[in-house]
């Protein structure tokens, strides 16, 4: 049980600090990284992006390592690629090298993560499998809201946001630090080598629902997170707050909404999985038209979030512990190809959503998300029972 409670908390701990300051920290902070590093709309993109790109290109790296060396070199170098980049943004002056310190930082998400269905599946007991990743992948949800926090308070009360990128550095090396320490005890073997045939097993149709609602929510997701704030402006802002603290206030229920995840294996050994997903679907197209439609107002905005908060972290759960299902053997490279596809959903969502705003706006574009949500979820079919023994629900 110590070892069930040291992994859990060493995996939540990296996901709060690669998914909260080191991966949304650039957009928490974009109001005062333009202003330092004097950066022009195409400059703040092209950053983005590029940190998009890291996170994909970092999921591959992590599931060779993992293959080569086990699960705890690709966590820790994740880590230290966090606080490495974290502090590159928080001391310099030069614009590259704070762009060279975001994109770096943005790896740490894509290193960390996916080992720890290897750590799990070698030194824990299956029956707590679900809820052990249930826990890791919810860490990402107190990152968040964290970051909202602080990231509120430089934009309300002039805090030092340099100081703060300094101290999430200190955090991410702690991490790095603690879960040397915890993976240490595993036992030294490595993940099983990769491949033809496993390739083919992971084209199973089995699967193949989940790569669909991760390329759906993938898309989705990357839509919200890059154009909520932007809607949020268009439609004349939040009564009683300034423009920058929008974002903030929005990340931090993002965050709070998410600690239902915590749940989600639990409430699937319930209702099972293809109820869980048709209402985790539900919820997302109802957080999509909140924020589309009720940008302006206090309510449309946190239930929007929080909802969008409870899906990203419900539905990373399922991908994680899933993953550990079908595929024990391989389960961090079967939670990487869910990721990266995820990842590409991502990538491919803001840019449509970008060009369908120049030529319609972006209430259409959140509409047209929210249908996706909606069509993907009413489709979802669980092709086989997933489980030993367990009935197809």
């Amino acid at each position: 049980m110590k070892k069930t409670a040291s992994i859990a908390v060493g995996g939540a701990l990296c996901t709060a600090m690669a998914f909260g300051p080191a991966r949304m920290g650039y957009g928490l902070f974009l109001p005062q990284f333009r202003d330092v590093f004097s950066l022009s709309t195409a400059h703040a993109g092209l950053i983005a992006s590029s940190a998009f790109a890291a996170f994909f290109l970092a999921l591959l790296v992590s599931a060779h390592l993992v293959v080569r060396y086990g699960s705890r070199v690709p966590v820790v170098v994740g880590a230290l690629a966090a606080a490495t980049g974290m502090a590159l943004v928080a001391g310099t002056q030069n614009t590259m090298i704070f762009a060279a310190g975001i994109i770096l930082s943005a790896t740490s998400a894509g290193l960390c993560w996916s080992p720890f269905n290897d750590a799990v599946g070698r030194a824990i007991m299956s029956e707590w499998h679900g809820r052990v990743l249930s826990v890791v992948s919810t860490g990402t949800t107190f990152g968040m809201a964290g970051a909202g926090m602080l990231a509120l308070a430089v934009a309300l009360l002039d805090w030092n946001w340099r100081l703060i990128w300094f101290g999430f550095a200190g955090m991410a090396l702690l991490c790095g630090l603690y879960n040397l320490m915890v993976l240490r005890q595993l036992p030294e073997t490595t993940a099983p080598s990769f491949d033809r045939q496993k390739f083919r097993r992971l084209m199973h149709k089995g699967i193949r629902p989940i790569y669909w609602i991760a390329l759906s929510f993938g898309i989705t997701s990357g839509i919200y997170l890059s154009f909520a704030a932007d809607q949020i402006d268009a439609m004349g802002g939040l009564s009683g707050l300034q423009a920058e603290g929008a974002g903030a206030v929005l990340f931090i229920a993002f965050g709070v909404g998410g600690i239902v995840g915590l749940w989600t294996a639990d409430v699937e050994r319930r209702v099972g999985l293809r109820r869980l997903v048709q209402g985790i679907f539900l919820c997302s197209a109802v957080s999509l038209l909140c924020i589309g439609i009720g940008a302006n107002t206090w309510a449309g905005l946190l239930v929007s979030a929080a909802l969008q908060g409870l899906c990203l972290m419900s539905l990373s759960a399922i991908f994680s512990f899933i993953s550990q299902r079908l595929y024990p053997d391989i389960s961090s490279i079967s939670f990487t190809a869910v990721l990266s596809i995820y990842a590409l959903g991502n990538v491919a969502g803001p840019a449509v959503a970008g060009y369908l705003a120049g030529l319609f706006n972006l209430m259409v574009v959140f509409t047209a998300s929210a249908a996706l949500s909606l069509v993907t979820g009413l489709l979802f079919r669980a092709r086989y029972s997933f489980g030993p023994g367990t009935p197809e629900r």
